[in-house]
C-alpha cells in the first residue's frame, strides 16, 4: 500500500515550481509509504508516490513508466490486486514482457492494453492514475467498494490528486472552506458523507466503482474531468438450490480469503472472536498449516471492560474470551493488544489528523493504537469488515422499523446532534431537508426487481444502503488508521464476486429461521468449532470504564472553558447541559453513547482549530 499524489495540467507545462510544491505535498503522506518515494513528471504531468513494499520490493518503485509502440505510460497506484496471476497470464498472451513481479506493472499494461476497460478486469483494492502520452490523456480508477481513497481538486484549470485531503491542503492554492453542505453532512450524516463529496468545500472524491478520463479535447480552452462508473452491484434472480447457493458462496468466500495472503512481508489477522474474523483466520489458518507455518493473530480489549461491560443490542457479549479459544483450537500465535482509557483519550486528536476530519470518536483512536501495536511485527493484516452489510448482520436488515423512518437506519436520532448547536448559524431545516434527499435518491437507486417480496425489497435496500454508506465509513477508517501506521490492512468480504452474488440471494435463506447471517454459517461450518459458529453478532469493542467518560468529560470542559474554539462559539449551553445532566442515557447510533458524542464534539473542536477551517456560506 502507497500514497498517490499528482497534477496535471493540459493547458501549460508544468513548472519547476509546481514540482517542488509536490514534493513538498507529498512529504504529508510519508505514514502511507515509509519504505520507498518517487517522483517523476513530464510536459503536462507530475507524479509522487509513497511506498509501502509488499511484493517485489527491489522492483516495484514508483512512479513506474512503461514504453509500448514507442508511447510512453506512467502510473502512479495505491492498492493490492488479487487476480495478478491470471490478468499477467492474459497479458502474457497478448505479447506483454514484465520487468517485476508486482500488481503495479499488470495494472499498467492492462491499461495499455485494454484502455478504459481494464477497471472492470481487476479484482481488488486499489486507486491510480496513469498519462497516457499517445491519447494525451489521463485515466483515473478506484475500487469497487472505495477501500483505498481518492481526492482531488482543481488548480488554475489543472487536476490535483491525492491519497488524503491533508496532501491536498498543502497546496498554498487549495483552502480549507466549509460550506453549509459540509457541516450538514458533519452534524446530520457522520460517520458517513455523500459520495463524491470530501466535506471541504471543492475537494472531491473519486466515487467507488468509477474511472474517469482527465483530458483537452481539440478546440477546447479547459480540459475536462468525465467521470462514470464502470461497475455497480445488479439485481436478478437467483434460481439456485439451497445447497448450491451455500456451496457457492463458501467457495467465492474462501477463495477471496486464500487469494488474499499473498505477500513478501509478515502477515496476520485481527481475530476478535466474532463470526467474521474467524472464519477469515481458520481458512487462513488452515492455508497456513498445509504450508508448514503458524499464523500470527491479535485480539483487541480494552483496559477494565471485564469489569465493566454492559450488554446492548448491539454488542451482546464481550469478546475476549472467544478469541482466546479460537486461538488455541486453531494454534495460531495469538497476542492479546489492550488499551487504556489514555490511550483512547491521547489519539483522539491524531485519529482526526489521519481522517482529516472528525470520524468515530474513540473507535478510531483505539483502532490507531493497536494498528501501531501490530505494525512492530507485521505489514500485513486481513480484517472482518464488510460480512455484515453483505450477509446482513446489522438490526436494520431484520427490525423494519429501522429501516422505514425515512433517514439513514444507523443514525437512531438524527436531529440529536445537530440540536446541540445554535439554530441561527447551523439552520438545521435545511440540513435536514438535505441530507434527507440524499438518502432519498440513495434508495431510489437500489436495484430491485418487479413483483419481489416486500422482504426481499427491503433486504435489497437495506444492503444498498449499507455498502454505500456505513460500509464506506468503516473502510475509509480501516484505511486510514492502518496506513496511519504503514500497515495494509485486507478485507477479503469485500470481494465484488462475493458481494453480487450474496445480493441476490432470497432473504430467506440469508435468515433462515431468524438467525441473522444464517448463510454465511451454513457456508463456513465446516471451518468452525459451535462456539463460534453461533456466536451472535459482536462489533469493534469499546471501552465500558466509566472513568473513560471522566476524561472526555474533563477534555470537553477544558475545550469549552477556554472560550475561543469552535464549541464555545456554536453549541447552545441549555441544551448541552442537559445532555452531559447525570443519568443521561442518550443513544446516537451505532457505537455512539454520551462518551464517544463528547469525544466527537472534541475531535470537531479540534479539527477547527488544527485545520483552520473556514465557514462559508
Amino acid at each position: 500500500m502507497c500514497s498517490i499524489l499528482g497534477l496535471v495540467n493540459f493547458k501549460r507545462k508544468i513548472s519547476p515550481q509546481e514540482i517542488q510544491c509536490l514534493s513538498t505535498m507529498g512529504k504529508t503522506l510519508i505514514h502511507r509509504g515509509p519504505d520507498q518515494n518517487g517522483l517523476e513528471y513530464g510536459e503536462h504531468f507530475a507524479f509522487q508516490h509513497n511506498r509501502l513494499a509488499i511484493i517485489d520490493i527491489e522492483k516495484g518503485r514508483q512512479p513506474m513508466t512503461a514504453t509500448h509502440q514507442g508511447y510512453d505510460y506512467t502510473i502512479v497506484y495505491n492498492g493490492e490486486l488479487y487476480n495478478t496471476a491470471d490478468l499477467r497470464q492474459e497479458l502474457l498472451e497478448h505479447g506483454v514482457k514484465f520487468k517485476t513481479y508486482c500488481d503495479t506493472e499488470v495494472v499498467l499494461y492492462a491499461y495499455i492494453i485494454w484502455g478504459e476497460q481494464c477497471s472492470s478486469k481487476l479484482n481488488g483494492i486499489y486507486a491510480f492514475v496513469i498519462y497516457d502520452s499517445k491519447e494525451k490523456k489521463t485515466y483515473l480508477s478506484r475500487d469497487r467498494f472505495g477501500v483505498k481513497p481518492f481526492f482531488y481538486t482543481f488548480v488554475e484549470g489543472a487536476l490535483l490528486f491525492a491519497s488524503e485531503i491533508k496532501a491536498l491542503l498543502k497546496h498554498p492554492q487549495v483552502k480549507p472552506r466549509l460550506d453549509y453542505q459540509g457541516l450538514w453532512q458533519l452534524l446530520y450524516m457522520m460517520p458517513v458523507k455523500e459520495e463524491g463529496t470530501a466535506i471541504f468545500k471543492d475537494i472531491f472524491e473519486l466515487p467507488t466503482a468509477s474511472h474517469a478520463f482527465y483530458s483537452l479535447a481539440p478546440g477546447a480552452s479547459e480540459a475536462e474531468l468525465k467521470i462514470a462508473k464502470y461497475w455497480t452491484m445488479e439485481a436478478y434472480e437467483n434460481q439456485d438450490s439451497e445447497a448450491a447457493i451455500v456451496a457457492t458462496t463458501r467457495d467465492l468466500l474462501v477463495d477471496a480469503i486464500e487469494r488474499q495472503l499473498v505477500s513478501d512481508v509478515p502477515l496476520c489477522t485481527f481475530l476478535s472472536g466474532g463470526l467474521d474474523s474467524s472464519i477469515i483466520t481458520a481458512v487462513a489458518a488452515q492455508k497456513y498449516q498445509a504450508e508448514g507455518r503458524q499464523l500470527a493473530t491479535y485480539s483487541f480489549e480494552h483496559e477494565g471492560n471485564k469489569d465493566h461491560f454492559k450488554q446492548t443490542l448491539f454488542q451482546p457479549q464481550s469478546d475476549d474470551e472467544f478469541a482466546v479459544y479460537l486461538a488455541q483450537h486453531l494454534h495460531t500465535q495469538h497476542q492479546i493488544l489492550t488499551a487504556k482509557k489514555e490511550h483512547l483519550v491521547d489519539y483522539l486528536d491524531e485519529a482526526v489528523r489521519y481522517r482529516d476530519y472528525p470520524g468515530m470518536a474513540d473507535i478510531d483512536s483505539s483502532l490507531l493504537f493497536y494498528c501501531r501495536q501490530v505494525k512492530e511485527h507485521h505489514t500485513v493484516a486481513l480484517s472482518g469488515e464488510c460480512s455484515d452489510e453483505v450477509f446482513g448482520g446489522y438490526p436494520w436488515f431484520y427490525r423494519p422499523e429501522m429501516l422505514t423512518r425515512g433517514f439513514f437506519p444507523w443514525i437512531h436520532e438524527p436531529h440529536a446532534r445537530i440540536s446541540l448547536f445554535k439554530p441561527e448559524l447551523v439552520r438545521p431545516q435545511e440540513g435536514f431537508a438535505y441530507t434527507s434527499e440524499i438518502y432519498r435518491r440513495s434508495v431510489e437507486a437500489c436495484p430491485l426487481l418487479p413483483d419481489e417480496s416486500e422482504t426481499m425489497q427491503n433486504s435489497r435496500i437495506a444492503s444498498w444502503l449499507s455498502i454505500n454508506y456505513f460500509m464506506t465509513s468503516l473502510l475509509e477508517r480501516k484505511d486510514r488508521m492502518s496506513m496511519a501506521s504503514g500497515l495494509e490492512v485486507r478485507v477479503p468480504f469485500s470481494d465484488h464476486r462475493l458481494v453480487q452474488y450474496v445480493y441476490n440471494v432470497p432473504w430467506e435463506i440469508k435468515f433462515k429461521d431468524g438467525v441473522e447471517k444464517a448463510l454465511l454459517r451454513a457456508a463456513m461450518q465446516d471451518y468452525l468449532p459451535p462456539k463460534i459458529l453461533y456466536r451472535k453478532k459482536s462489533p469493534f469493542p469499546k471501552t465500558h470504564d466509566p472513568h473513560y467518560e471522566e476524561l472526555v468529560f474533563h477534555l470537553f470542559r477544558k475545550r469549552l472553558d477556554s472560550g475561543s474554539g469552535m464549541l464555545a462559539e456554536l453549541l447552545q449551553k441549555d441544551v448541552l447541559n442537559r445532555l452531559i445532566s447525570p443519568g443521561n442515557n442518550t443513544w446516537f447510533g451505532q457505537l455512539m453513547g454520551l462518551p464517544q458524542l463528547l469525544a466527537w464534539l472534541v475531535q470537531l473542536d479540534y479539527w477547527f482549530e488544527a485545520y483552520q477551517v473556514q465557514l462559508v456560506g
